[in-house]
C-alpha cells in the first residue's frame, strides 16, 4: 500500500464524509474498510421483501440540518414525513383507553420537564420516572425504541445533550441507499480490517493483511465497542482516558422485526405507530405498512433487544408474529409471509446499534472528541454533537474532524474540532 497523507478506518457515514473533505482540500488518504461494503449501520437490502429495506438507520433525523435530506429531493426518492406520535397503544393484549392514551401524552410532556429541571448526583433517566411517577409507556422511545438501552441505563446529561430530531421522514428507496449513492465515488480498500495502529513512528503506520500504509494522521470511525474489544491494537497504548472511554460508551441495541402482511391492512393507517407495552420492558413497537408496503415493521430495544438477538432469528420471528395474533386475532397467521430479524450485535465490525454513554460518564464524548498525539482522531455517531446516535451525526462529525486534520496537517495553531450540529 502507499504512503498518503490520511488513513480513514471505516467507510460509514463519517468515513465517507471524512474521505470527501480530504480530497477537496487536496490531501492524499486511502480509507479501510472491514467490511465488504461501504455504509456501515447504513445499509438497504432487497433481498428479504423483494422491495428496498433498511437493515440498519432508516429515519432521516433532523431533516432541516440533515445533509442526506437535501440529496434526497435532489435525486427525486419518495420521501415521508413522520410524527412519531403513538396512534394506537395496548397494554399486553388489551386496548388502551382514550384517558390512558391521553395520560401517556401528559406522561411525556412532564419526562421532558424534569429532563430539564434534573438537579442531583443520580444521573439514570430512571430516578426520573421514579420521581414523576410516569407511565412507562410514555419513556419507552426515551429508553429501549430511542437510545437502545433500558432506564437505568442511560445518563440524564446524555439524554439532555441530544438535539430534539424533528422533523423525521422515511425515503421510500431506503436510506442505507442514500449513503451507498453518497459514498460511490470515494475509493474504499473493502474487507481490509486494521489490524494495528503504530503511532510510536513519525506519523501513524497502519497495518492490515494485506500490508502496512504510513500516513501523517488517522481517522477512526469505528464504533467504541469494536475499540473496547481491541480489535484493533494501538501501539504504544493510547492515554488512560482514551480507553476509558471506549467502555463508558457501550453500545444500545435496536432490533428490527420487519413482518410481511398479504391482503390485509388490519384497520390500520400507512405509518401509523403501535405501541405494545409488556412486562419487563418486553415492549414492541410497530412501523405500520410504510409507503403502502405489505410490512409490519416491528422494533425492540435495549437489554430485551438482546436477549432477542441471543434467542436467534427463528425465536424472534416467533415472538413478533404471537404479539401481532394477540391483537388481531389467531387467523392473521393465513396473512402472514415473509420474516426477518436484525443482529447488529453479531457484526464483529459493529456490536450493537449506536453508542449511548453510561450514568455519569457523558464526558466520555468529549474526551474522545481530543485528538491524540495530532495524529490520532476520532469521528462517527458517538462524537456527532447534539445529533448523536444519527447518521446524518456521523456524517458531519466526519466532516468535521477530516477539516481538524486539514488544519493540523497545514500546520494551524488552532486547530479544534468544531461542533457538529
Amino acid at each position: 500500500m502507499n504512503d498518503v497523507d490520511v488513513v480513514v478506518v471505516g467507510a460509514g457515514s463519517a468515513g465517507l464524509a471524512a474521505a470527501k473533505v480530504l480530497r477537496a482540500a487536496g490531501r492524499s488518504f486511502v480509507v479501510l474498510e472491514a467490511m465488504n461494503r461501504i455504509g456501515g449501520r447504513a445499509w438497504t437490502s432487497s433481498e428479504h421483501f423483494g422491495v428496498p429495506f433498511d437493515i440498519g438507520c432508516a429515519w432521516l433525523h433532523a431533516a432541516d440540518r440533515n445533509p442526506y435530506f437535501e440529496e434526497a429531493k435532489a435525486a427525486g426518492w419518495t420521501l415521508q414525513y413522520h410524527d412519531m406520535n403513538v396512534d394506537h397503544l395496548y397494554f399486553g393484549k388489551r386496548m388502551a383507553t382514550e384517558d390512558e392514551e391521553a395520560a401517556m401524552k401528559l406522561a411525556d410532556l412532564r419526562l421532558s420537564d424534569l429532563l430539564e429541571r434534573h438537579e442531583g448526583a443520580d444521573d439514570r433517566v430512571s430516578a426520573l420516572l421514579a420521581k414523576g411517577h410516569l407511565a412507562r409507556a410514555a419513556a419507552t422511545f426515551a429508553g429501549p425504541m430511542d437510545f437502545g438501552k433500558d432506564y437505568d441505563e442511560i445518563s440524564v446529561a446524555d439524554f439532555k445533550s441530544a438535539a430534539d430530531l424533528e422533523p423525521n421522514y422515511f425515503t421510500k428507496e431506503g436510506f442505507g441507499a442514500l449513503v451507498a449513492r453518497f459514498g460511490a465515488d470515494v475509493p474504499v480498500e473493502l474487507s481490509t480490517p486494521v489490524r494495528k495502529i503504530r503511532w510510536d513512528v513519525p506519523g501513524v503506520s497502519c497495518e492490515t493483511d494485506r500490508g502496512t500504509v504510513r500516513a501523517k494522521a488517522v481517522i477512526v470511525t469505528a464504533s467504541p465497542a469494536v475499540l473496547a474489544f481491541e480489535e484493533i491494537d494501538f501501539h504504544p497504548d493510547l492515554p488512560d482516558a482514551h480507553v476509558e472511554a471506549f467502555f463508558d460508551l457501550p453500545m444500545g441495541m435496536l432490533t428490527k422485526l420487519p413482518v410481511e402482511i398479504r391482503g390485509t391492512r388490519l384497520g390500520l393507517n400507512p405509518f401509523d405507530d403501535l405501541l405494545i407495552e409488556r412486562r419487563a420492558q418486553h415492549d414492541i413497537y410497530f412501523l405500520c405498512f410504510p409507503f403502502d408496503l405489505d410490512l409490519m415493521v416491528g422494533f425492540v430495544g435495549g437489554d430485551f433487544a438482546w436477549e432477542l438477538s441471543a434467542a436467534g432469528e427463528e425465536a424472534g420471528i416467533d415472538f413478533v408474529s404471537d404479539r401481532l395474533c394477540d391483537i388481531f386475532g389467531g387467523d392473521l397467521r393465513k396473512h402472514i409471509g415473509r420474516s426477518t430479524m436484525t443482529n447488529w450485535g453479531g457484526e464483529r465490525w459493529v456490536r450493537g446499534a449506536y453508542a449511548a454513554a453510561r450514568p455519569g460518564q457523558a464526558g466520555a464524548r468529549a474526551v474522545l472528541s481530543e485528538p491524540v498525539a495530532n495524529r490520532i482522531f476520532f469521528a462517527g455517531e458517538h462524537l456527532a454533537g447534539p445529533l448523536i446516535q444519527t447518521c446524518a451525526g456521523a456524517r458531519l462529525s466526519g466532516e468535521a474532524v477530516a477539516r481538524q486534520v486539514v488544519s493540523a496537517l497545514d500546520g494551524s495553531p488552532t486547530a479544534t474540532r468544531p461542533a457538529a450540529n
